[in-house]
């Protein structure tokens, strides 16, 4: 069996300046992410909380945007739109290495944070117009691997930059993120989509609330990304605050997601194959419901046992996740009209985008309650969006 079949990775000929694209572009916001709040705080001279607060508006701002993208996408098309976010968040990060004032830091805030809109709400259907319909499941893997790679080896360099201390290396993130932007842009400048604009009566003719099965779909998805980025917000409180295990542990157990994300998805899609993708995301739903009742479980553990079943419980994690990175945006395309699949996407990204706004407040509320509250709630909604997935599968087109 040739090599690329069996790592399950699709034809890219002609489409490289497109995977270069999406690693150096998840490269600058690994090496940017952690370190925008003490960039604020340290350069701008904002307060660490005012600074938190400034980013929260914006993103609250910026909460329409998947909606005008998909109102935009299926005439403009999914390059140029990708192309636009790209060229906007390069310019908020310049803005941001010369702007101290409040009002200039939440204006750079704003189009940053809605240029990362646009660019997730139009990213996955130029993977579907780069892919057709045949292969569109791998090129969804591997452009998943492809800014998983980018944005660990962007962690790894924020890491290298914070451990040099001072306010240079700070300068020297932000900088690094508007140029991999700029960069990123310039490479999507040489791919060639064929796209030809939806006329204005079809377009109006597919509309969402005229498919409640998809409109469920996205709540259904949606419990699961709150679920997903459950890791990332308590992961470390929780390890810190009310286990028994060494703090160093959290960065091995996020380095070890971050590598089945990006060395494994294609091999998923190749092994799920034939498997209706619909039984493939409930089943990510199972694997995240007992992470979460194995995270619940810590708590009432031996100490000797916390470090290895925290590890189980974090390989169950890193299945989860991957068999939903390789399944659920396939399946939002693959059940989407052809005439209005753009807009679907686009629509498919509120999931995401409801999830990281209400999964701070989720975990904070309930750990102050209880410190394993948040995974067994976690663990009861995967477990409901799992079997959600298997009741609506009868409701869904047979693509």
């Amino acid at each position: 069996m040739p090599t690329r079949t069996a790592l399950g990775l699709p034809d890219v000929r002609g489409r490289v300046p497109l995977l270069a694209c999406l690693a150096i572009d998840s490269f600058g916001g690994g090496c940017v992410a952690p370190l925008l709040l003490l960039f604020l705080n340290h350069v701008d001279r904002i307060p660490l909380g005012r600074a938190g607060l400034i980013i929260t508006l914006a993103s609250l701002a910026s909460i329409a945007v998947p909606a005008v993208v998909a109102q935009l996408i299926d005439r403009f098309g999914s390059r140029n739109l990708v192309l636009f976010a790209q060229v906007a968040q390069c310019a908020a990060y310049v803005v941001f290495l010369t702007g101290r004032s409040e009002v200039l830091v939440f204006g750079c805030a704003l189009v940053a944070v809605a240029g990362q809109r646009m660019f997730w709400s139009s990213i996955f259907s130029l993977l579907s117009d780069v892919a057709g319909d045949g292969d569109r499941d791998r090129w969804f893997a591997l452009g998943g691997m492809m800014q998983s790679t980018g944005f660990g080896l962007g962690s790894l360099a924020a890491g290298v930059l914070l451990a040099i201390g001072g306010n240079g290396p700070l300068i020297a993130a932000m900088a690094v993120n508007a140029t991999t932007f700029l960069v990123a842009a310039g490479l999507l400048t040489r791919l060639r989509v064929h796209h030809e604009p939806v006329r204005l009566n079809g377009a109006r003719q597919v509309r969402l609330r005229d498919d409640p099965p998809f409109v469920a779909l996205i709540a259904v998805n949606g419990v699961l990304a709150l679920c997903l980025m459950l890791l990332g917000v308590g992961l470390s409180v929780y390890v810190v605050e009310a286990l028994p295990a060494p703090g160093w542990i959290v960065g091995v157990l996020l380095a070890l997601v971050s590598v089945a994300l990006a060395t494994t998805q294609t091999v998923v899609v190749r092994r799920s194959a034939g498997r209706r993708r619909t039984r493939v995301l409930s089943l990510a739903g199972v694997l995240l419901a007992a992470w979460g009742l194995l995270m619940a479980a810590l708590l009432h553990l031996p100490a000797v046992l916390v470090v290895p079943v925290l590890l189980l419980a974090t390989l169950a994690f890193a299945a989860g996740s991957v068999m939903h990175s390789a399944t659920s945006n396939a399946l939002a395309a693959a059940i989407s009209p052809a005439e209005g699949r753009g807009k679907y996407l686009s629509y498919w990204q509120y999931s995401f985008t409801l999830a990281q706004v209400v999964v701070p407040a989720f975990f904070a509320q309930l750990f102050d309650v209880r410190a394993d509250l948040p995974w067994l709630v976690a663990a009861v909604l995967a477990l409901g969006a799992a079997v959600a997935v298997v009741v609506l599968e009868p409701r869904l087109p047979r693509s």
